[in-house]
């Protein structure tokens, strides 16, 4: 049986998911005046999917039924590592930008994590390759809001 592609849904729904980002980069460009705002939406946002990505991870291996610690270590870690990293600057202790560049690398190694611990991206057709475009956009979208966001 020759495996079936990924459904349309996961990869247009998927695509729209790097929107948000890229609305923040227009934006800050457009309205710098609003930049520590929007700064904190889009760095909500990409910690947020990065939470969202420790659930998929969390859900794979009870799926697989997995005995080892260490994937569902690394499901909890994206919202604990998304929460540290935003939380000095939002309560006014550290500088956003590098939250916000900190974040956009962490998403952009992710991939790396599906590889390591899940089997998903060996089992579907298609799913690394998604998951590498998703992460190579939010990744490089959020670093970018980062770089352009005067703070």
């Amino acid at each position: 049986m020759t495996p079936r592609p990924l459904p349309r849904p996961p990869l247009i729904l998927g695509g729209a998911g790097v929107l948000p980002p890229i609305l923040c980069i227009a934006l800050v460009l457009v309205a710098p005046r609003l930049t520590l705002p929007t700064m904190i939406a889009g760095g909500l946002y990409a910690a947020l999917i990065l939470s969202f990505l420790g659930g998929l991870w969390w859900m794979e291996a009870l799926i697989r039924r997995e005995p080892r610690v260490t994937p569902y270590v690394a499901a909890v870690a994206p919202s604990l590592i998304g929460w540290i990293i935003l939380l000095p600057p939002l309560l006014g202790g550290g500088s956003l930008r590098i939250a916000l560049l900190i974040l956009g690398a962490v998403i952009l190694v992710t991939p790396l994590v599906d590889a390591r611990i899940g089997r998903w991206v060996h089992d579907m057709p298609g799913w690394g390759r998604l998951r590498l475009a998703l992460s190579t956009g939010l990744g490089a979208a959020t670093i970018l809001l980062g770089l352009i966001g005067v703070m």
